[in-house]
């Protein structure tokens, strides 16, 4: 039997409108592009896994081992096992500290993403095309500032006796305030600051994503009659809710390291009002020479980051719309 009449006949009919579509047949050097960028995609993601494990796994795991002993860098370290984190649980001026940076995170958290929500409305409502380009550059500029430069200044500008700011407020009839001279006022004037410079961030995320809702939703809700308000809270901020909870939770995890500005402006003071979790950490290593409670308290702040964070995925299930 030849190999023609082997084949079923069933296989052979073909329906008048059916058309076999051609087999793609794909080129050696169409081949070899793919195997490139393959290549080059897995390398990318290899030298960025490598980054984070030099420089954060490998720390987070050296810092949870020195968490056990005792060690002052001069002489051996020597086993402590649990000691340093229960000495941190009777230690007040350490919970003290993080009782501080709570709080001021708390506070930067909420101004941050209020103030950068209300300008990426006013923004995106107000302004064409070159306006947004405009002010999302404008407000994005401070954070690309040194952290550490940017609070030498507002040192000398919001000085007592001699910042810029009191000397102004003198010329209006006022009294000096004291930004970083009273407990309270340093407290504001650190989260002041540290909002200026980084509600840049959470701006252009939330101008993207108010340019991102679609046009047909509010051209439906318009004609229902909704005003600008209802929209706002009704349609806008739920269809925005996923980047909304994205901000927070990074600007809760900056806020709960903050360092550069209250170390730099006020060294902690005055007293211990703004001496926070990462400034205890740096004196009791790097001025005590207390390397392994300071890595125990290291390793608490990291659990409590990551407890807070949980929290705020655990409640985005109810408060964040996903399309």
């Amino acid at each position: 039997m030849s190999a023609t009449t082997s084949i079923p006949h069933a296989a052979l009919r073909v329906s008048p409108g059916e058309v076999k579509p051609p087999r793609a047949v794909r080129r050696p050097g169409a081949r070899r592009a793919a195997r490139r960028e393959g290549m080059f995609g897995y390398a990318m993601i290899a030298l960025s896994m490598l980054f984070v494990t030099v420089f954060t796994f490998i720390p987070i795991l050296a810092s949870l081992g020195l968490s056990f002993f005792h060690w002052d860098v001069i002489s051996p370290p020597t086993w402590a096992g649990l000691e340093n984190y229960q000495r941190f649980f009777t230690d007040g001026p350490v919970l003290q500290s993080f009782g501080v940076t709570t709080v001021m995170a708390i506070a930067i958290v909420a101004l941050q993403l209020s103030l950068g929500l209300f300008l990426a409305v006013l923004v995106n409502q107000r302004t064409s095309t070159f306006g947004r380009t405009f002010f999302r550059t404008a407000f994005y500029l401070p954070l690309l500032a040194s952290t550490a430069a940017v609070a030498i200044f507002m040192g000398y500008l919001f000085d007592a006796k001699f910042g810029a700011i009191n000397y102004y407020l003198g010329l209006l009839g006022m009294s000096d305030v004291p930004w970083l001279t009273s407990p309270f006022g340093a407290q504001v004037t650190i989260v002041l600051i540290v909002v200026w410079q980084q509600v840049g961030f959470t701006f252009v995320l939330f101008v993207s994503a108010l340019m991102a809702v679609p046009t047909d939703v509010l051209e439906a809700s318009s004609i229902d009659g909704a005003g600008p308000l209802r929209t706002l809270f009704r349609i806008k901020i739920p269809l925005i809710s996923p980047t909304i909870l994205f901000a927070a939770v990074i600007a809760f995890i900056n806020a709960m390291q903050l360092f550069d500005q209250p170390f730099i402006m006020t060294k902690g003071g005055p007293g211990t009002a703004t001496t926070t979790a990462t400034i205890s950490m740096y004196q009791t290593g790097f001025q005590n020479l207390q390397f392994g409670y300071s890595s125990a308290i290291a390793i608490i702040l990291l659990l409590v980051i990551l407890a807070i964070t949980g929290i705020q995925f655990l409640a985005s299930r109810k408060l964040v719309f996903y399309q």
